[in-house]
């Protein structure tokens, strides 16, 4: 027995043991944000529930679960209900209701049960009495659902085209009036508010409103187009007439085969990854949230990379060595683990008030007291992540830089190459692996925080992404959404939170999958630098 402590061998089987369990709880909360975010787009066949009491309710179940029975004797036989997804929130005043199975007198699957994706109010449970057009019927039944199949593509065009004169028409004529009042509100303040140049501006000015008009009344033109509606009864025997250009889609899903269901998933998947959110989040997709994340942890990249790997090298082939460089170093390793409030903190402090309120003051004067980069934005949120972030990138640099051997620097010096030259060509091309390991280390914590964002822009809903089509095309200081941030908000803040936790594993899901790509794409560039730049071909 004495041997075989002294042989190691235990110490082996304790650090397989410790592996094996961080493996297993690694697995199993992927399994877990797996199970309950992948099946949430899956259309599941729609219930009719006849009560006891002569009452019914349709949804879609959700979930079973136990009912407590605290005091009952050993032997009661177990009570189970049933959480059931009954949309038609504006009519019954919630989405989800609980059903007891003891109280459930028959189940039915209607095969006319239809689902209505709105664009407001959530989901429309029931079955489809007609289609109607200014009013009169053109269609009921299943000629009805027929017509509705045929009519969403034009109403969704319709929809198209009359946000398309909202946003892209109306908008570029509002940006460009918005220009022009703060160059007249310029003018106004250096005194020169009646002169020539005012009197241009106005009269552009002027020449704006009258396309704007002529754009509104083009607007109200299309909208009057909207004259197909759908009318759908709900369970007892309440009707509700919908505009169809409200409706998303519409669905039969216990007439659905495999693959017709297999077709609506990627559907809705795609929806997911490309579409805007709605319905306080708990809907819809979360693209602006992607595209906000992905955004933000490309410019803390260029932020954060250069600086800690300058700094990295300062400290390690340049500075002197003593007791000056070592406090640099026990503060950077400090800084490590310092809260990632305190830099959001920092970052509203330095960044948002000072620095942006001193562009504000300098370059937008006319905006006052509206602020222009004075205030949170895309831009500070990864400035503050990339101060976060770097002393990351320097520890990984520095090890980095350790591990070259002396022998390499010196053969480039005997060789007759300057400092400099030896740094970029030889020290840097093999330290490229270890920078590369920081900046994989710095993107996975910078897409996952959520604290220092909160305070720095970030937003639940941002009204338009940081790219677009308006000069100077990318707008550093606006607003963004994160999917971090995105999680939090609809976990923990939405009014519906049976409606909002599918959506919390699937948007949980979503981030662990970029930051998978991120990391994976840095790991590839670092395995091929690593193999282009290996020591012994140096």
């Amino acid at each position: 027995m004495k041997n075989f402590w002294k042989s190691g061998d235990p110490f082996i089987w304790l650090t397989a043991g410790g592996l094996a369990f961080s493996l297993l709880m690694v697995a199993g909360l992927v399994l877990l944000i797996l199970a309950n975010g992948l099946g949430f787009f899956w259309p599941k066949d729609v219930a009719l529930l006849v009560l006891d009491d002569k009452t019914a309710v349709m949804g879609q179940v959700m979930e079973r679960e136990e009912i407590p029975q605290p005091g009952a004797p050993p032997g009661t036989p177990k009570k189970y209900r049933i959480q059931v997804k009954q949309g038609n929130r504006d009519i019954y005043g919630q989405d989800f209701a609980w059903v007891d199975e003891s109280r459930i007198v028959r189940r039915e699957r209607p095969d006319d049960a239809v689902v209505i994706e709105r664009r407001e109010w959530g989901n429309l449970y029931g079955t489809l009495k007609e289609v109607r057009e200014d009013g009169q019927t053109v269609g009921g039944g299943e000629e009805g659902w027929n017509t509705l199949q045929e009519r969403l593509p034009q109403a969704a065009h319709l929809l198209a085209e009359i946000r398309r004169i909202e946003k892209t028409e109306i908008g570029a004529i509002n940006h460009a009036q918005e220009k022009i009042r703060l160059q007249i509100k310029k003018l106004s303040s250096q005194g020169r508010g009646e002169g020539p140049e005012a009197a241009r501006l106005k009269g552009q000015l002027d020449a704006l409103q009258a396309v704007y008009t002529e754009k509104e009344t083009a607007l109200a033109a299309h909208r009057k187009k909207d004259t197909v509606s759908v009318v759908v009864s709900a369970v007892g025997g309440q009707e509700k007439e919908l505009p169809l250009t409200q409706v998303i889609r519409a669905y039969r899903p216990n007439v659905m085969g495999p693959g017709a269901k297999t077709a609506f998933y990627a559907a809705k998947v795609w929806e997911f990854v490309s579409d805007d959110p709605r319905e306080s989040n708990t809907e819809g997709g979360v693209f602006p949230a992607i595209f906000g994340t992905v955004m933000m942890v490309m410019i803390m990249s260029l932020v954060a990379t250069p600086l800690g790997v300058l700094a990295a090298f300062y400290l390690r082939e340049y500075a002197k060595q003593g007791p000056f460089v070592s406090t640099v170093r026990i503060a950077v390793n400090n800084l490590a683990g310092v809260p990632s409030i305190v830099f959001g903190v920092f970052g509203v402090g330095f960044f948002v008030y000072f620095v942006g309120g001193s562009i504000d003051r300098l370059f937008y004067p006319e905006s006052l007291p509206t602020p222009t980069f004075g205030t949170g934005g895309i831009f500070w949120a990864s400035l503050t992540l990339a101060l976060l972030t770097l002393p990351v990138v320097i520890v990984a640099t520095e090890e980095g830089l350790a591990a070259i051997p002396g022998g390499l620097r010196e053969a480039s010096l005997a060789l007759g190459a300057t400092k400099f030259e030896t740094t970029w060509r030889i020290v840097l091309p093999a330290v490229m692996p270890s920078i590369l390991t920081g900046l994989i280390l710095a993107m996975a914590r910078a897409a996952g925080e959520v604290a220092p964002l909160m305070i720095t822009g970030v937003v639940k809903l941002a009204p338009a992404l940081p790219l677009d089509s308006f000069w100077p095309f990318l707008h550093l200081d606006r607003k963004f959404m994160h999917l971090g941030f995105h999680i939090y908000d609809v976990g923990f803040q939405s009014p519906n939170v049976d409606a909002a936790r599918p959506m919390v594993f699937t948007t949980t899901l979503l981030l662990l999958g970029i930051v998978l790509v991120l990391n994976l794409a840095a790991i590839v560039l670092r395995n091929r630098l690593r193999k282009k730049y290996a020591l012994g071909t140096l």
